[in-house]
């Protein structure tokens, strides 16, 4: 017995007696030994359910080409946003110095 319960034990066997709280500690134990190999065998039956196999995993996931793709669109989004943002900047100076100082 680990020390918390000897100290469960202890307490119980004030309350009802020596031979029913070894009982108890008993009983107690083996509902958490099979709680754990419950808890072990469902995440041990996930894991096998949720691995992939190598051509699964090529179907899933994308190839070079999907990515450069992808990446060029990014790139193309950026640029348009800089410029739209260069381009608001340019407006706001060009206001407040130009037709603001008349």
């Amino acid at each position: 017995m680990i020390f918390s319960e000897l100290k469960l034990y202890e307490l119980l066997k004030a309350k009802i007696g020596e031979k029913e709280a070894e009982t108890f500690i008993q009983a107690l134990e083996a509902k958490v030994k099979l709680e754990e190999k419950n808890i072990e065998y469902v995440l041990k039956k996930e894991l096998k359910e949720s691995l992939l196999t190598k051509s699964e995993a090529k179907i899933l996931l994308p190839s070079k080409e999907d990515i450069v793709r992808l990446d060029a669109r990014l790139t193309a989004r950026m640029l348009y946003f800089w410029i739209g943002q260069v381009s608001i900047i340019a407006l706001l100076l060009f206001y407040f110095f130009v037709l603001k100082g008349h």
